[in-house]
């Protein structure tokens, strides 16, 4: 196991997530805790000492199972991260009640690593608003002990992002992001990651295999790949794609049977940043998946200006473009939850005004009119 120095810590490069945890019956509620605590003991055994779990993993279950399988171990021998749940706005003003229940569930006194879930557009005004208490509350459990360390989990635009940090950057000792070959353009992580090492924070990965996605590549993918480095699988190649990214500290993986995890395992057993040849043709790989796939906006800007309903056409097709290519999900949906009826892809009117005056001569009105149809779906 490789890893990664963190203020006085050695955290392995490597950390377990628990929200993709093997299950019984296909059901994700139903933890197979058995396997858990299998894996859970390989990992420990392998060198794994980060460990990731979450208020709404596996129905509320997560913490549960990683609680009693990492209890089986001496508690100097993992760090354990677990997170405020505002991903619901209903939690808001349940912060205390919230983090009590999980040191509970968890069965831990103190968190080592400790999260505001989700930052989006959706929920970052209320992150930000005092009457919830949810910052003043977090730092008073960190001058007390029960979290070590205390960071950020972010969806939400680039935007959202610098809001975050301009309000509560300077207590913020990590970030995670989604981040993968993919993502480092389809959710703009290239210049989230950026914004990260300009401020000097530390960044965890999540997603970096896209749900599984980056496993499954179609055999020419696969042999492009493998002309570069044939003893590389395909889940090696977005690891490694990670491991030359600047201030990558953690890289996060669910892995759901013992199968990804030796596979993960043998991965990590040293580090091996691509070459800027390697780098190049794995980009250009990720272009050619996006292509096809992506309308081609640069956000120009110039068809807000004759939008007769005021939308905000590059956003939301950067949106329909995330959601487009993922076929649905979370992100898009999340996003448009803060944004009124009126300001919706469905407000488009067909007038076809901003078409008239795209360089790209996009099909805006038809791309916002088969978005409100997904989102719908």
């Amino acid at each position: 196991m490789i890893y990664q120095e963190f203020q006085n810590l050695k955290l392995s490069n490597l950390g377990m997530g628990a929200m993709r945890l093997p299950v019984l019956d296909g059901q994700d509620s139903h933890v197979d805790e058995a396997a858990v605590c299998e894996m859970v003991d390989r990992a420990m055994d392998q060198g794994i000492n980060y460990y990731d779990t979450a208020w709404g993993y596996h129905g509320g279950n997560s913490e549960l199972a990683m609680g009693r399988a990492l209890r089986r171990h001496p508690r100097e021998r993992f760090y354990l991260a677990d997170k405020f749940p505002g991903y619901d706005l209903s939690n808001m003003g349940r912060v205390e009640e919230i983090f009590e229940a999980q040191l509970k569930k968890c069965q831990v006194e103190y968190f080592d690593f400790y999260l505001f879930h989700n930052v989006c557009e959706m929920n970052i005004d209320q992150y930000l608003d005092p009457q919830y208490g949810i910052y003043d509350y977090l730092m008073a459990q960190k001058r007390s002990g029960r979290i070590r360390h205390l960071g950020f989990s972010a969806h939400g635009s680039l935007e959202v992002v610098r809001r975050f940090l301009d309000a509560y950057g300077a207590d913020m000792e990590f970030c995670q992001l989604q981040i993968n070959y993919l993502d480092w353009m389809l959710q703009a992580a290239k210049e989230k990651a950026a914004l990260l090492q300009e401020r000097h924070i530390p960044i965890w990965v999540m997603e970096p295999l896209r749900g599984g996605k980056l496993c499954a590549l179609v055999p020419e993918q696969a042999e492009r790949l493998a002309v570069l480095r044939p003893q590389e699988t395909p889940a090696a190649w977005a690891f490694r794609f990670l491991q030359s990214i600047p201030g990558v500290t953690v890289i996060l993986s669910g892995m759901s049977n013992w199968e990804q995890l030796e596979e993960n395992l043998r991965t990590f057993e040293k580090s091996a940043p691509l070459s800027r040849e390697e780098m190049d043709a794995l980009l250009g790989m990720a272009e050619d998946m996006l292509g096809g796939k992506l309308l081609p906006c640069t956000a120009c800007h110039y068809c807000i200006s004759h939008c007769p309903q005021g939308l905000d056409i590059p956003w939301l097709l950067e949106l329909y473009n995330e959601h487009n290519f993922t076929g649905g999900g979370f992100i898009a949906p999340m996003a448009l939850m803060a944004v009124p009826q009126e300001k919706q892809p469905a407000a488009c009117v067909g007038c076809r005004s901003c078409e008239a005056v795209c360089p790209q001569q996009i099909k805006i009105s038809e791309a916002l009119a088969d978005f409100a149809k997904r989102l719908k779906a």
